[in-house]
């Protein structure tokens, strides 16, 4: 039988995916054009002032338990990105032990007027900075991290600098380089059209294969036009400040010979994704000891598309640390 954490991941990623389908499916039944991404109301809401602005952070559960804080990615809000995820039936266990602290990058929440145009947006570490504002309003002394796309590269950034306050970490396409040059050049013409045309065609394509991959509507029609309905309603200047500050985003400076990330992690990826060769990247500058890297079959967007597989890891990389049974 398994003993570790590490050998209890490899076995979930080895494992014949017959039955996990078949669990699938049936959750697939459910309509996925009757989707809601806006907010669900069983968190409450608060804004939380920090020395770059207010940031909105959606608390889920009872306050005295321990903390788990998620981050979201591009074009998203803690609503569209973890909610779904959260409601899961296999996620229950957890919310019972737990309690969630959504935090939403700067002008990135539901309904979110315009940032005024004089507004100079945080960078990558000044975002990661607001996290101890976060902590100290809250109370927290040390949480789990969960964080997607460009939430993942935050909260990798707050763990570097400040590794006494994280426990451990669940990172989902999590990239520690700085921008490569086709990134750049998409993402300057996507900011462009953002500030100038709005969320146009060719914006919300990009974010589709930003969280998908390729061949989205092949593999799950609905939920491709769930969330392209999703990315309409984004506010398209907000997220041009968003993903320019991820653009300039500055390499983690992290490498498995020297200074690296010293908590738990559990690196995961879909096979699908576009993302996968920077997570492939991130895992060779962690301690091998320390890390479990995941990669789920047939998904771009694991939350969505495999949540089981990733609630039964989540729960696993949690037992093998200690903080659930």
């Amino acid at each position: 039988m398994p003993t570790t954490i590490q050998e209890n991941i490899a076995l979930l990623n080895m494992m014949s995916s017959d039955n996990l389908e078949d669990d699938l499916k049936s959750v697939q039944l459910h309509s996925p054009s009757d989707r809601r991404l806006q907010s669900d109301g069983a968190c409450v809401e608060e804004r939380v002032r920090t020395s770059r602005g207010e940031v909105l952070v959606a608390v889920r559960g009872d306050r005295s338990k321990r903390a788990i804080i998620t981050y979201h990615d591009l074009g998203l809000n803690y609503a569209a990105n973890f909610q779904a995820f959260f409601n899961f039936v296999e996620m229950r266990p957890i919310l019972d032990k737990f309690c969630i602290y959504h935090i939403n990058a700067p002008g990135q929440e539901e309904g979110a007027h315009s940032l005024p145009e004089d507004y100079t947006y945080p960078n990558m570490d000044e975002l990661a900075s607001q996290i101890d504002f976060v902590l100290g309003h809250f109370g927290i002394r040390s949480f789990i991290g969960f964080g997607v796309g460009a939430g993942a590269n935050i909260l990798a950034r707050y763990a570097v600098t400040s590794p006494q306050r994280v426990d451990a970490l669940v990172l989902i396409n999590c990239t520690s380089t700085q921008a490569g040059w086709t990134e750049w050049l998409y993402q300057k013409i996507n900011m462009r059209q953002l500030r100038s045309n709005g969320m146009t065609q060719s914006a919300v394509d990009y974010l589709m294969w930003h969280h998908f991959g390729r061949s989205t509507d092949d593999r799950n029609h609905d939920l491709a036009q769930v969330y392209k309905e999703c990315f309409s309603h984004v506010n398209p200047i907000n997220l041009a400040m968003f993903i320019d500050a991820y653009l300039r985003r500055s390499d983690l400076g992290i490498s498995r010979d020297n200074s690296t990330i010293k908590v738990p992690v559990l690196n995961v990826t879909g096979a699908l994704s576009p993302h996968v060769e920077d997570t492939v990247t991130f895992n060779g500058r962690l301690d091998p000891a320390k890390t479990s890297w995941l990669s789920i079959s047939d998904c771009g967007m694991v939350l969505e598309e495999q949540p089981s597989k990733i609630a039964e890891a989540f729960r696993l990389f949690l037992q093998g640390e200690g903080y659930c049974r």
